[in-house]
């Protein structure tokens, strides 16, 4: 008989007894990103009152980024107040190199972690006191994978990709292209030197997300800089304008 229930059908054996191999279903209906989605929330609502625009910086290691947040910085001149919170897993490097431009900015070492998330993200800000009408850059950890699905309270997510990573990166790390709305195509300089297809890297992008703005970048040149600084000005002109309707 079945230990269960008594019943003699679809017995399996568990330290000599009969037991009942009853089917059930259970169903998961809370949202596992709900307490991180609450910060965000949280972290967007203080930016909109702020007036300040925070662009999430995401992309795999060796991309670039940071040489580009330190130029974006300098370019932005001191007209436009500029702070960073810079994620790793281990070491003041980065925070350091911005530190050097004369912009603030606050190291959050993951540890074992791979990605920010929006409690980080929250405590940083309070130790930046960000200026009113500033913008606010978040250089998370080098990972196409896990910053993709945490919201971090953010305007934008902008993918950097390095033209040195293959022309198949975003049908690699769908996920990450279809949350980002620019791609900035760092080390341009290098094409000439490379067997790579820069406009079926393009092409791979917008596959994934149609609607992602793209431009084609050199932190050690200057190429595109000034496209990319266009666009960041046309976000904050948007957000500034946004704050001003309410």
């Amino acid at each position: 008989m079945c230990g269960t229930c008594g019943c003699g059908e679809g017995q399996v054996q568990i330290d000599g007894k009969a037991y009942h191999d009853h089917p059930r279903e259970i169903a998961l209906e809370r949202d596992i990103m709900a307490k991180n989605n609450g910060y965000a929330d949280a972290n967007r609502a203080r930016f909109h009152a702020n007036h300040t625009l925070a662009l999430n910086l995401v992309s795999s290691p060796g991309s670039g980024k940071t040489e580009l947040l330190v130029k974006t910085i300098a370019a932005l001149g001191t007209d436009t107040p500029c702070h960073v919170i810079e994620g790793d897993q281990q070491t003041s490097n980065d925070a350091d190199r911005i530190r050097a431009t004369g912009a603030p900015a606050v190291q959050i070492n993951t540890g074992k972690g791979c990605h920010l998330d929006a409690h980080m993200v929250g405590h940083a800000v309070d130790d930046l006191a960000p200026e009113r009408g500033g913008i606010l850059f978040v250089e998370n950890v080098g990972n196409l994978v896990c910053p993709a699905g945490f919201d971090l309270g953010e305007a934008h997510k902008v993918v950097v990709l390095s033209v040195t990573e293959g022309e198949d990166k975003p049908l690699k790390y769908p996920d990450m292209f279809a949350a980002a709305d620019l791609a900035l195509i760092n080390k341009a300089d290098l094409l000439p030197y490379l067997d790579i297809d820069i406009n079926l890297m393009i092409t791979n992008a917008r596959r994934i997300n149609p609607n992602i703005d793209v431009i084609q970048i050199s932190a050690k040149t200057g190429a595109g800089m000034p496209a990319w600084l266009a666009w960041i000005m046309a976000a904050q002109a948007a957000r500034l304008s946004a704050s001003a309707a309410e």
